[in-house]
């Protein structure tokens, strides 16, 4: 992701406000490009100096650039302890929790931050591109356009902008608006991104074959887009082509492995395929990118059945339904659950309950409408 790059490159090394020798030369170090020499002598002053917001701060980044984020995240959360409005941690940490697929504490931060960004300010732009993107993997496709509209009207040939934004309309639904965003990517010629827009506005329409296409057009123009392989799995999918698909979807995961969409299709094909512990990993992975997602709450219970364990499965369906209360499929899981569990008055309440659903979906149905109309 561009917008991602690009702030990476903004989470400068903290100006140092105190003395001390072994900071000074890890800085030096760090500024140098020499990290991993910088490392021990960071952890030499923070020995001497742990409440020292430029030692936690510089320490946690070159900590990031390493690789270690996990152990990043905790000096930053240390320095935010002492200094909770330090607006150059802030930034650290939520580039920390993206670069660790943790999209929703990501946001969480990036939401506290923008706000104290000049507005409109290269800063504040590429926090609220990176806001978007978070969004757009926690599956929030409307918040993430309306974040984003402000910023078209003042550069409405910012590509970044552009495809992030016909991104969120696209998978949002709002098929006529991303396609005059789409338009503005085609007129710069053929990308991958352009071809991977097309590709999921065909497949939002089931056209699994053209949406298929495109994103085979969209892998050749760039092999390591992971989102054109995650959607050229679901294409697959729609073909009934799973061994492809799941192939597909591992690719994507080579390249990003956290992508939500390649996480959740091998859980569900690795269920599918009875390879139960496996299934729950995945699965929950995708929960912890997704939290409280409904259709990966479903899946894991469903995988919790199949293992054996019922009454975990039950427990999760319940509670499912208690959230979505419209969620016919998990209805229909649990009246099966209920009645393997010899709870027939309960698995004949559910039964009842989709037979309500299915009826209210149907009525809803335009053709449904005019009839009843025309019988009154």
């Amino acid at each position: 992701m561009a917008a991602a790059q690009t702030v990476f490159a903004l989470a400068a090394i903290c100006a140092s406000g105190q003395t001390g020798a072994s900071l000074q030369r890890a800085i030096g170090l760090h500024q140098a490009g020499q990290v991993e020499a910088a490392l021990p002598l960071y952890r030499e002053f923070l020995r001497e100096h742990p409440e020292s917001v430029d030692g936690l701060a510089n320490y946690g980044a070159a900590l990031a650039h390493e690789g270690s984020f996990e152990e990043a995240i905790a000096q930053y959360e240390k320095a935010l302890r002492i200094q909770p409005g330090n607006p150059q941690v802030q930034l650290n940490l939520a580039l920390s929790f993206y670069k660790t697929g943790r999209y929703s504490e990501a946001k969480d931060r990036f939401t506290v931050l923008a706000p104290l960004l000049p507005p409109f300010s290269p800063q504040h732009r590429q926090v609220s591109f990176l806001l978007a993107d978070c969004e757009l993997r926690l599956g929030q496709y409307k918040a993430a356009a309306e974040r984003l509209e402000p910023w078209e009207k003042r550069a409405p040939d910012d590509l970044t902008l552009a495809y992030l934004l016909g991104t969120a309309l696209i998978r949002d639904h709002q098929t006529e608006r991303g396609a005059m965003v789409l338009d503005r990517i085609l007129r710069r010629g053929d990308s991958a991104e352009a071809q991977l827009l097309m590709g999921t506005a065909k497949l939002n329409s089931l056209d699994f074959t053209g949406a298929r296409d495109e994103f085979e057009k969209a892998i050749r123009l760039n092999p390591a887009l992971p989102e054109a392989h995650a959607s050229l799995g679901l294409a697959l999918l729609g073909l009934s082509q799973a061994d492809a698909a799941e192939s597909a979807f591992h690719k994507a995961l080579e390249l990003d492995p956290n992508n939500f969409t390649a996480v959740l299709q091998c859980g569900i094909l690795a269920r599918q395929n009875h390879r139960y512990e496996e299934a729950r990993a995945l699965l929950e992975k995708s929960l912890r990118l997704r939290p409280g997602d409904s259709g990966v709450r479903y899946q894991l219970a469903l995988t919790a059945v199949a293992m054996g364990r019922t009454d975990e499965g039950r427990s999760a369906l319940e509670a499912l339904v208690r959230d979505e209360p419209k969620f016919v499929e998990a209805h229909v899981s649990l009246a099966g659950v209920y009645y393997k569990l010899k709870r027939k008055e309960d698995g004949d309440r559910e039964r009842a309950i989709v037979r309500d659903l299915n009826a209210e979906t149907q009525a809803r149905q335009p053709g449904n409408a005019i009839s009843g109309a025309a019988a009154k």
